[in-house]
């Protein structure tokens, strides 16, 4: 590769005294730091003046800085922004980030559908659909709208109403009273909407008015001696007077808001958020910390505010906190824009108030506490795996890892994996699928070459932003004739990569590390062999899961391209309309005909391909 000359002291010279965000990278070209700025030229000239007054961590990460970047604002709050998005895209190491990338449920209602579902779903859009969470046991939003079905009989099938109206029979959760069948034209669009609004008050919070519906329709069933729905009522009643009466902090308002708290010791950070919506607590979950001991905690809980509202549908009105931020008042004019509305961060002092927010800073304490063991062996298991293979190999500063691994039967649909890990922990957001396109039959040596060039190609020619970080050490699954394929690959493309293979023995269990031209022993009963067989099993894995879904979707294929007549509209409208090979062998004629791309001889051909060939 190329040298890149950089001199930092010449580039600070050229620093504008504009707002915006600054950038800094290691001699690897890997972002270690974002930052923003009011003043760029200020504020990066301080990291390389005198060290007085600098912490470990910053005297650290300004030791690895190879060169920097900067990009200029037009405002401190677009400079926060961007700040915000980097971080979140790069997650340099020397930031403040949350310890996982978990994606906690939500329950979405699709209100702007003419007949709205009501699911869970992980991911959050920008499609005008109602959003309620987060919540931080799936299990629990499970339970809830599996009352709710009972309560409010909303579907939670993909069918396009009203298009499909009278297409197909109601499905099953018609039959046990979980839907009132849309489908079939059995309940009005009115009568519906009546349902789906008096779910997304129940979702609010408000449940009085639900009781007091299930209470009439009780008494109107037992009067009229239908007991079995009496009954079926009464087991309704008392399920949702079990989830009102877990709502037990309510306020003197109707308030939404966020609690949010803070409790750390010298190297683990835990906050704690409750969420209260129309004066009532609805949930509460916690996130872990990467923090320095010198790193104030003020700063920390506005890096965390910064990263997790940027994330979530929705923005109560307050925002309750221990301490003021250092940016509260550009904070508060990002949080109130990206609301639509005022937003404003509180410090509670005296009364109920003050008493809610040391309830949640008992609790961030808790959590701490409960969880520091297990958040010791995790960094054991992770970065403490990783220091261990550092040792073994002489190398330093591993930070992102990557393995490969080849799957096929007998050279049939061969496939590559890449997954990678950074600093000890599974990044499955940057794991990579080839499919291989130059070799034919079980060559995996020569597969294997194809995927590493790809790979590497890829991230030279910066076609892909993840594929943009090269690896510090990458991982063949194999010993010495692995290791070599890659180092071949790594000297045609003129890269210093380091290579280390992961030895087996004759039970095909990892026994050692293959480095340098030597097997380096490894104790089996080290967190380093742990790390090392959890990266191959991984590769293995995803490359097995990847030769399977390619097989399963040949074989779907196969079965409908030897009708004649069917091609790949015709196969696509069969699999969409029946959604599997089982219900086009069972559809009749006039069925299959049903399908808007069939026509008379089309759907002949597949009733008597099943009927005659099968």
């Amino acid at each position: 590769m190329k040298e890149k000359l950089f001199d930092i002291q010449e580039e600070l010279k050229k620093l504008p005294p504009s707002p915006g965000v600054y950038i800094m990278h290691d001699r690897h070209d890997e972002i270690i730091y974002v930052g923003k700025a009011i003043s760029l030229r200020n504020r990066v000239r301080q990291y390389f003046q005198s060290s007085r007054g600098k912490s470990a961590k910053i005297l650290q990460m300004v030791s690895r800085i190879e060169r920097f970047e900067y990009i200029v604002t037009d405002s401190e709050l677009e400079a926060l922004v961007l700040e915000n998005n980097l971080i979140k895209e790069n997650r340099p190491r020397y930031n403040t980030m949350l310890r996982d990338d978990k994606t906690y449920p939500y329950i979405k209602v699709t209100v702007r559908e003419p007949f709205p579902r009501i699911f869970m779903t992980r991911q959050l859009k920008k499609d005008k659909a109602k959003y309620f969470g987060p919540f931080s046991s799936a299990g629990a939003v499970r339970d809830t709208l599996d009352l709710m079905y009972r309560v409010f009989r909303l579907r939670n099938c993909s069918r396009v109403l009203p298009r499909d109206i009278g297409k197909e029979r109601p499905c099953l959760n018609y039959h046990i009273h979980q839907c009132g069948a849309p489908c079939s034209g059995f309940i009005s669009p009115e009568e519906y909407r009546k349902n789906v609004d008096a779910a997304l008050e129940f979702l609010n919070g408000r449940f009085d008015p639900v009781l007091e519906r299930l209470k009439n329709e009780m008494a109107q069933a037992a009067e009229g001696m239908e007991f079995e729905r009496a009954a079926e009522l009464r087991d309704l009643l008392r399920s949702v007077e079990h989830v009102a009466q877990k709502q037990k902090i309510t306020s003197e308002g109707m308030e939404d808001r966020d609690i949010i708290a803070l409790a750390r010791d010298e190297r683990e950070a835990v906050v704690q958020v409750f969420f209260v919506r129309e004066g009532r607590m609805m949930g509460r979950e916690h996130h872990y910390l990467h923090v320095a001991v010198e790193e104030d905690s003020a700063e920390i809980v506005e890096s965390f505010v910064k990263q997790f509202y940027s994330g979530t549908p929705f923005l109560p009105r307050e925002i309750w906190l221990q301490q003021s931020l250092p940016d509260e008042q550009l904070l508060t004019e990002w949080l109130s824009e990206k609301r639509g509305s005022k937003v404003t961060l509180k410090v509670p002092k005296k009364g109920q108030k003050e008493r809610m927010m040391e309830l949640a800073e008992r609790n961030a304490a808790t959590v701490l506490e409960k969880d520091r063991e297990r958040l010791k062996r995790e960094e054991a298991k992770s970065v403490g795996a990783v220091q261990e293979i550092e040792k073994l190999t002489g190398l330093r500063d591993i930070h992102r890892m990557e393995a490969f691994d080849i799957s096929n039967i007998s050279g049939v649909e061969s496939v590559g994996s890449m997954v990678v890990f950074e600093d000890g922990r599974p990044k499955k957001s940057d794991y990579r699928k080839f499919r291989i396109r130059t070799v034919n039959g079980p060559d995996d040596y020569a597969s294997m070459r194809e995927v590493l060039t790809r790979r590497l190609t890829h991230s030279l020619e910066q076609k892909d932003d993840h594929f943009m970080k090269l690896p510090d050490l990458i991982m063949m699954d194999g010993g010495r004739g692995q290791v070599n394929i890659a180092l071949g690959v790594l000297k045609e493309l003129d890269l210093d990569i380091p290579v280390c293979g992961m030895v087996k023995d004759d039970r095909h269990r990892t026994r050692a590390l293959w480095y340098s031209d030597a097997e380096v022993p490894i104790d089996t009963h080290s967190e380093g062999f742990r790390l090392v067989t959890r990266i191959q099993d991984e590769a293995h894995r995803f490359a097995i899961e990847y030769h399977r879904s390619l097989r399963s979707k040949d074989q779907v294929k196969s079965v409908l391209d030897d009708i004649p007549g069917i091609g790949a509209v015709r196969r696509r409208a069969l699999m969409r309309y029946f959604e599997g090979i089982d219900a086009i062998r069972e559809a009749g004629e006039a069925e299959l005909r049903a399908v808007p791309e069939m026509n008379a001889a089309a759907a002949k051909a597949v009733y008597e391909y099943f009927h005659s060939v099968l």
